[in-house]
């Protein structure tokens, strides 16, 4: 008992009071706010990846990838079942601050369902629904035939000039430090050294062929064109797709010695693998001005489901540069997540904004990343109430929250304002 309650000082010392009342709901909480609306950005679940026999990636190790459940790059089975998961929290959760009823069948007002157009993010919005609402037989929107990306969820960048380039590579230099992109790099060098030891990268026939027996520190290149996605050349793009694969392989692959390919390797180096693919993100998708170029479709709309009347619940479904994006226009703080080794965007991640009044009628909004932890991923673990992903509360730079750990409605509101002019500030 005395050990449980000096680990509860500890995390009360930890956390800021804020915060833990993110977490814990109290029963004052409630008395005092009542949740009228909650929007979703998810990011699909475990698909596979672009392993298939011939590829890159199937080039940089002498092993073979798992055998996925599912063809290159759609969901999985695991992920349609944790999706599911997922989407049964929610529904209890929803139940139990009184959102909606217990098998409810909303109106189309009440529910909105939005998807990208491609085959992983559209069945995660499915399989999410089935285990959220399995009565309603909820409608996913999707704009255009499976495997087309909608311009809404697509990182596009549809402003490009030279005075925008410049300042663009200007912040993400920054991200290296002195050292620019060289010093991103340098910060990698333990990171590459482990995935090319557990990939057997000197044995693989990109190695033996001339093309790559290492990951160097100095050859990254950004590119920027008009209408396209930002985009990488050099080391770090050919390490991210294969630290994508081993997360999604070790997700998928019960035998952690398996998903190594054999290796006996530590938590710590698996995180070491997952960072990789964390800071590609991160130079691609959210320094300021590219944040608020790619991000502008999906600011426009979830600022626009935030102000719809009478909607109780919006879920959109897209991609981690579209979490990675919009929180970086929002102005979202720097975070680490506990329990998962992606520590930014993991698999099936959710930014969760909880529109809440008060009984004067003010409106709050909490901000909230919820996510399966890695242990929960690999355990195909049940979620309820008293067995709930991980909720990391997000800080949003500049505004201060309530001791509710709440911030005011019209904060939110012009903040996502604030990102969406910044486009049009755009030369």
């Amino acid at each position: 008992m005395r050990k449980i309650f000096s680990a509860f000082l500890l995390l009360m010392m930890l956390c800021p009071s804020w915060a833990w009342a993110q977490l814990q709901r109290s029963e004052a909480f409630r008395q005092q706010y009542r949740l009228t609306e909650v929007v979703v950005l998810s990011r699909h679940s475990i698909r596979s990846p672009l392993s298939t026999n011939g590829s890159a990636l199937g080039r940089l190790t002498p092993h073979q990838w798992t055998q996925w459940s599912s063809a290159a790059s759609e969901l999985t089975l695991r992920g349609g079942v944790l999706e599911t998961m997922m989407g049964q929290y929610f529904r209890k959760w929803l139940v139990s601050e009184g959102l909606f009823k217990e098998n409810a069948t909303p109106s189309a007002d009440d529910v909105n369902f939005y998807a990208n157009s491609m085959q992983r993010t559209i069945a995660t919005a499915l399989y999410f629904s089935s285990g959220f609402m399995p009565l309603a037989n909820i409608h996913v929107n999707h704009r255009f035939s499976a495997s087309t990306m909608d311009p809404v969820f697509c990182p596009k960048l549809t402003k490009v000039s030279d005075a925008f380039q410049a300042e663009a590579m200007k912040q993400i230099a920054a991200m290296g430090g002195k050292k620019g992109l060289k010093g991103i790099g340098e910060k990698l060098k333990a990171n590459y050294a482990v995935t090319a030891k557990v990939l057997d990268l000197k044995d693989s026939p990109a190695c033996k062929s001339g093309e790559t027996c290492g990951f160097k520190d100095d050859d990254t290149q950004i590119i920027f064109r008009l209408g396209d996605e930002p985009q990488m050349k050099g080391s770090l793009k050919l390490a991210n797709s294969a630290s994508d694969a081993f997360i999604l392989q070790y997700y998928e692959e019960p035998d952690a010695r398996k998903a190594a390919f054999g290796h006996d390797i530590t938590a710590q180096d698996w995180e070491k693998i997952a960072q990789i693919k964390d800071v590609y993100g991160d130079v691609l998708f959210t320094a300021p001005i590219v944040a608020v170029n790619v991000a502008h479709p999906l600011l426009m709309y979830i600022s626009d489901e935030l102000h719809a009347k009478n909607r109780k619940f919006t879920f959109l479904c897209g991609h981690d540069s579209n979490i990675a994006s919009v929180d970086a226009a929002l102005g979202v703080e720097d975070y680490s997540l506990p329990n998962s080794i992606e520590k930014k965007t993991p698999i099936g991640s959710k930014v969760v904004f909880e529109k809440w009044t008060d009984k004067s009628g003010k409106q709050f909004v909490a901000v909230n990343l919820v996510y399966q932890s890695t242990a929960q991923l690999r355990g195909l673990t049940m979620l309820d109430l008293n067995n709930p992903p991980m909720v990391y509360p997000l800080k949003l730079r500049g505004l201060t929250a309530n001791a509710d750990g709440l911030y005011s409605f019209d904060d939110v509101a012009q903040r996502f304002t604030e990102a969406i002019n910044a486009y049009d500030n755009i030369k």
